[in-house]
């Protein structure tokens, strides 16, 4: 089933949003009740996926209820989003996902059931992981500068993996291809974990993932690493230069991942919830791990959160506009 067929038909389904009569008043706010439902609106396996696992145990010791992370895939991450965007307002439901995904779907779905900036409340920032540009090591290139004139010299012969149309890997590699003068082939896959097996098994020639999930596969000598976005190299790979250095576009894209709840949930719940997942953070062990897969705690809050989704809906919005991005 096609993506829009599946989105039509979340769209159609019946609200799961209760009578407003019987939602929680904000006097008990800060209440839970019930179990947390943390949703991941995209297949197990995925940076979103590994950081609500990650996360969920000690949340939910913090609020004194089980936080269950249920993967609801489908749409792009809209099925997901739009089940959260109509739960009731209470804190109970999040969603737990990369915020290009909000500010990229707004530009390719048409008639999106739920508005992101209205009927999603922004809690906390998670994680910021740069993405690693990497290409398959029988590509004859070495380097950035050795890429980008590949790229112009061989316009169309290389063939881009991507984790879906429209998807932020895609962005930035159609800026790239741009900033080189040369054409690339974008193939999508349903996900980044396939995408790099594309590229180790040399069914792609080159591809843009989170470092959370393609670090290993450099380190491990499976794909060779050619430059990082983000404002540092990383300590794991630090003979990569970053994009900034290089002057290529888009150089702070990566994977922005964070936690939101229903749009009118009570500033009392979402406040706590915020300083519950900022504390979450600090845990050692977490920070430990976040940092073996190759991303950095941004606890930055909800009005930081809320600021970075409207910029890149705005800045994203114009890629996909610039290259006439669309969804088959």
């Amino acid at each position: 089933m096609k993506r829009r067929t599946i989105l039509q038909a979340a769209a159609a389904a019946p609200l799961l949003a209760a009578p407003a009569t019987l939602w929680p008043k904000e006097s008990g706010a800060q209440d839970f009740t019930q179990p947390i439902r943390l949703i991941v609106p995209f297949n197990p396996g995925g940076t979103s996926d590994i950081l609500a696992r990650l996360i969920a145990p000690s949340l939910g010791q913090r609020i004194g209820q089980s936080v269950v992370v249920e993967n609801r895939a489908g749409a792009g991450g809209n099925i997901g989003a739009d089940l959260v965007a109509k739960s009731r307002p209470d804190g109970h439901a999040l969603v737990l996902l990369d915020i290009s995904v909000l500010a990229t779907n707004p530009h390719l779905f048409p008639r999106l059931p739920f508005d992101s900036l209205r009927d999603l409340a922004p809690v906390q920032m998670v994680v910021y992981a740069p993405y690693i540009l990497a290409v398959n090591n029988q590509l004859p290139v070495q380097n950035a500068q050795e890429l980008a004139a590949y790229a112009k010299a061989n316009p169309g012969k290389l063939n881009a993996a991507n984790s879906g149309t429209g998807t932020l890997t895609h962005l930035v590699a159609a800026s790239l291809a741009n900033a080189w003068g040369g054409e690339v082939t974008h193939v999508p896959y349903r996900g980044g974990a396939p995408a790099l097996t594309a590229l180790v098994t040399n069914e792609a020639n080159l591809t843009m993932a989170g470092a959370t999930q393609s670090q290993n596969f450099v380190v491990n000598n499976q794909m060779r690493g050619i430059a990082v976005t983000g404002p540092k190299r990383l300590a794991a790979v630090p003979n990569l230069p970053t994009f900034r250095e290089l002057g290529w576009p888009e150089p702070d894209a990566g994977t922005w991942q964070g936690v939101l709840t229903q749009g009118n949930t009570p500033p009392a719940t979402i406040a706590r919830l915020e300083r519950e997942i900022a504390q979450v953070l600090t845990e050692p062990n977490i920070v430990r791990r976040i940092g073996e897969i190759g991303g950095e705690v941004r606890a930055e809050g909800a009005a930081t959160f809320r600021r970075i989704l409207t910029e890149q809906t705005e800045s994203y919005g114009r890629i996909i506009r610039a290259n006439n991005i669309r969804l088959e």
